[in-house]
C-alpha cells in the first residue's frame, strides 16, 4: 500500500497530519509532504493511511494498493 500525495492540490491546511504523523510531514509553509510513501504492513497503519486521505479537504492525498 502506498500514501501519494497530489502536491499540486495540497492547500497547506495540515489536517492530514495528525492522523499519523509517521506518515505525513508538514513544511515551513504548512504544506504536506508524504515520509513514508510505503505504508507499513497492519489493519493500524492502513486505517491511519486512509484518515489521512479523508482528512484532505481538497483531496490531495490518494492510498494506492
Amino acid at each position: 500500500m502506498k500514501l501519494l500525495l497530489d502536491s499540486t492540490r495540497c492547500q497547506g491546511y495540515g489536517l492530514c497530519q495528525e492522523p499519523a504523523p509517521d506518515l505525513v510531514e508538514l513544511d515551513e509553509w504548512g504544506y504536506a509532504q508524504v515520509i513514508a510513501l510505503d505504508v507499513p504492513s497492519g489493519p493500524e497503519a492502513a486505517a491511519r493511511a486512509r484518515a489521512c486521505v479523508e482528512s484532505c479537504p481538497n483531496s490531495a492525498l490518494r492510498v494506492e494498493g
